[in-house]
């Protein structure tokens, strides 16, 4: 048996439920007491730290200008040595991925009312910076998803960092028009992005996910920089009944399960028999799979298989799960869709695999994890826009509303509050030449 198999007539069925739905991003200690220092270090020695953490953890030195910088010649010849077919498949996919986000663009708002003028202003964060993981795997879809809604946002610049920057990860920075790429990794990188260094600019915002490493930093330089989310390790929870083809459904638990040894890939099912034949496939088509050994223990590790009453009964577990991706290969797919409150991304149908949607469907693949679905969204263009309120008042309109201002300001003991809006409207003296007698002057 590959999963882990939950049925209901088995004693503590609901308890192994609730302690599936009750997995979060949980730092592991010694790892976040090392990456304080790591980070202390970085706020505190800059290039030099990251030159000797990279150095030391990495094995990896900067180039001939002392930098871990990478030039601009090297993305061009990273980019000449890939198949056009390749690069074309990249611009396709940061296409679809502009289109998808252009939507998202906020407007700001203007509400006038009686002397008062009131505006929401939105705009562009001025620089962020975007973390690729390197090491057991390529990802410039990782590139794309995480640089191409920063630029539909307006950001003025983008600064990635990589432990290990591939040909393809390169040609993907081209394309989602990256404006800076440092070769480094780990907690120094994120340091570095936080606090800034003699190379490395400081960012307003980082995005991106990464190992434990990355995700504790993240998570401790949060305040001095604002990040997109301490992202847990990646999940399929895929809904599947009688008529579901095993095939199908096993190669999806695979494409998951082949990220990482720590990938959660689960199956809801109505039918034992589908288990049964999902169990056979996996077993199949894990010989030949590249990274079977990673696939194998995932789902050896966090895998499972659950079997439920009804689709009732899924939904409701479904939505207590709050996967990242959910794939409905069900009869009624389009209509149960409506049901499935928390999810990252929701794959409707037996032709919509997961795959899809981390590639070249245009949704960003950046999507909460570990539950966090109930309550986050995915990354968007709104995670690289903020907003400032403006407020103007005339005279006018701050003396229709000083009465109801110091009344509560009064409640609150806040009693300068309150002296602050009504002394702008004691007995008026023309000093300020306009003629009104308000002391206000026009605004």
């Amino acid at each position: 048996m590959v999963l882990r198999r939950i049925e209901p007539s088995a004693a503590g069925y609901a308890a192994a439920l609730a302690a599936m739905c009750a997995r979060s991003v949980s730092a592991d200690g010694a790892v976040e007491a090392a990456v304080r220092e790591i980070l202390a270090d970085v706020r505190g020695r800059g290039d030099v730290a990251v030159r000797a953490l990279t150095e030391k953890l990495d094995g990896r030195s900067p180039g001939d200008g002392g930098s871990y910088e990478i030039p601009r010649a090297r993305w061009e010849a990273a980019t000449g040595r890939l198949g056009a077919d390749i690069v074309r498949a990249l611009e396709r996919a940061g296409e679809r991925i502009v289109e998808f986000h252009r939507r998202q663009v906020e407007e700001g708002y203007v509400v006038e009312d009686q002397g008062v003028r009131l505006e929401l202003r939105v705009m562009a964060l001025d620089r962020v910076g975007i973390y690729v993981p390197g090491g057991t795997a390529t990802y410039p879809s990782s590139v794309l998803m995480n640089a191409v809604p920063a630029r539909v946002a307006g950001v003025r610049e983008v600064i990635m960092v990589t432990p290990g920057a591939s040909d393809v990860a390169l040609a993907a920075a081209k394309i989602a028009e990256v404006d800076r790429v440092f070769e480094i990794g780990g907690a120094q990188a994120i340091g570095a992005l936080a606090y800034g260094t003699e190379t490395v600019p400081r960012v307003d915002k980082i995005v991106g996910p990464g190992n434990q490493w990355v995700a504790a930093a993240k998570r401790l330089v949060f305040g001095d920089v604002d990040i997109d989310s301490v992202a847990g390790p990646s999940e399929v929870l895929i809904i599947a009944d009688d008529g579901a083809e095993a095939r199908w459904v096993a190669a999806d638990l695979l494409a998951q399960a082949e990220h990482d040894v720590e990938a959660h890939p689960v199956l809801v099912s109505t039918s034992v028999e589908l288990v049964d034949a999902v169990e056979a496939e996996l077993a199949r088509q894990l010989v030949d799979l590249p990274r079977a050994e990673i696939a194998r223990a995932s789902l050896g590790k966090h895998g499972a298989a659950v079997i439920v009453a009804d689709i009732d009964a899924a939904v409701v577990f479904a939505n207590d799960y709050a996967a990242e991706h959910v794939e409905l290969q069900v009869q009624g797919a389009v209509q149960l869709a409506d049901r499935i409150r928390n999810a990252g991304a929701i794959f409707v149908g037996p032709f919509t695999p997961e795959a899809a949607g981390d590639y070249l469907a245009g949704p960003n693949h950046v999507l909460p994890t570990s539950g966090a679905a109930r309550f986050a969204s995915p990354l968007g263009v709104y995670d690289f826009r903020k907003r400032s309120s403006v407020l103007r008042y005339t005279y006018e309109g701050l003396i229709r509303q000083v009465a109801d201002i110091t009344r509560l300001a009064k409640i609150e003991g806040l009693d300068a509050h309150g002296r602050s809006v009504a002394m702008r409207l004691a007995p008026a003296v023309d000093d300020d030449g306009d003629g009104s007698g308000d002391g206000a002057g026009d605004v």
